[in-house]
């Protein structure tokens, strides 16, 4: 296999950190904007850094955030792709030679965590999602999610040395789990994000933006469906949503003879940028989000957020630049309308944001890694 002949061996005595992750591609939102924010970071503080994801076909390519290894894997549901050998991955890690590994995946890299393990290595567990809400959120129901998730849990409780949650709402999945908890909000990009970037039209249209993968765990027909309760009601407003995703189909029939335009995936951070801070709200109302980084994006922008009133991305607003409600269409529009009469939401909107950075996140991080690194070390 290419793979393990295409990258220099870890040079001991430093800080080698490998990434892990499946379900992240291309067009991948939140976790592939986190990954790749965390890894640069790393090297920016002189850590080594392997970047192992899924892909169309085996490739190594070394950058200035460090070396980035695709293996081949299948496509699964939602264009995803995801690696169902992990032994590949531990070949590569084996000439690698990391003090710790960070895995964003909670089942099918498991056997990665065990060899940590087995071999002094620390290991983390970076949780992106929560499993229950997740699974109820794809499929519609709830009965059975809880006991299986909980089951899972256990098994990954005595396989990792740490686990890394992003919010409060993340936490609570792991109540039984007794491996060291810790809580690390993301940043978000302060500089691409920014109310500069654009102006608001004061033209009277209400202009709502809604930015994500049309995919259903981060509930798109939710939001579609609130624009749409608000033009029911006869509010002149204009609605752009920016994401790819496979329910595209649903979301046009949800939005009905509502002004909503579907632009597709947009490329380019400065452009979702501009396309946010043109905007007067964002919708984000993902109510099982374990954190929401289109959340602070918009926000960072100078745009208000209106969210669920559950999920993490209820976390990262307050009164002065959003509200939040129940997760229907009736609530949601009933707390848009409400935002609309708070004065000075566009300047509050990017102080709230600016609590949170990327360098504060990933400083945090790299002294998880090194207390885990050291404490294998000397084991």
């Amino acid at each position: 296999m290419t793979v393990l002949s295409n990258f220099p061996a870890g040079r001991l005595g430093s800080l080698r950190i490998a990434q892990l992750a499946n379900f992240v591609g291309p067009t991948s939102g939140g976790m592939r904007t986190a990954i790749e924010h965390l890894g640069q970071g790393y090297r920016d503080a002189g850590a080594e850094r392997i970047l192992i994801t899924p892909g169309e076909r085996d490739s190594v390519t070394e950058t200035e955030a460090g070396t980035i290894v695709r293996m081949k894997a299948p496509k699964v549901g939602g264009g995803y792709r995801l690696i169902t050998d992990p032994w590949r991955v531990i070949d590569a890690l084996e000439r690698f030679r990391p003090t710790t590994v960070e895995i964003s995946d909670k089942s099918t890299l498991l056997p990665v965590a065990r060899w940590a393990r087995r071999n002094g290595i620390g290991s983390v567990l970076f949780s992106h999602e929560r499993l229950d809400a997740m699974l109820s959120l794809r499929t519609g129901r709830q009965l059975g999610v809880a006991a299986g998730v909980g089951a899972l849990y256990k098994l990954l409780s005595r396989t990792y040395d740490a686990v890394v949650v992003t919010s409060r709402y993340a936490a609570a999945e792991f109540d039984e789990v007794t491996t060291p908890l810790v809580r690390i909000p993301l940043g978000v990009d302060l500089e691409t994000f920014h109310p500069s970037r654009a102006t608001p039209t004061d033209d009277g249209v209400l202009k709502l933006v809604h930015a994500g993968r049309l995919s259903r765990e981060k509930s798109p027909h939710l939001a579609v469906a609130t624009a749409a309760e608000l033009h029911r009601r006869g509010i002149n407003l204009r609605m752009d949503v920016y994401g790819s995703g496979p329910h595209l189909d649903e979301l046009i029939a949800i939005a009905g003879s509502a002004p909503i335009t579907f632009h597709g995936y947009i490329d380019g951070r400065v452009n979702l940028a501009r396309h946010l801070a043109e905007a007067d709200i964002a919708l984000s109302v993902c109510p099982g989000e374990t954190f929401g980084l289109a959340v602070l994006e918009a926000l960072a922008a100078g745009t208000p957020v209106v969210t669920a009133n559950t999920g993490g991305a209820r976390e990262l607003v307050d009164k002065t630049c959003g509200r939040w409600a129940d997760p229907t269409p009736a609530a949601l529009a009933d707390a848009v309308l409400d935002l609309l009469t708070q004065p000075n939401r566009r300047p509050a909107a990017r102080q709230r944001a600016e609590l949170y950075d990327w360098n504060t996140c990933i400083q945090h991080l790299l002294n998880l890694h090194k207390q885990l690194g050291l404490k294998r070390l000397a084991a």
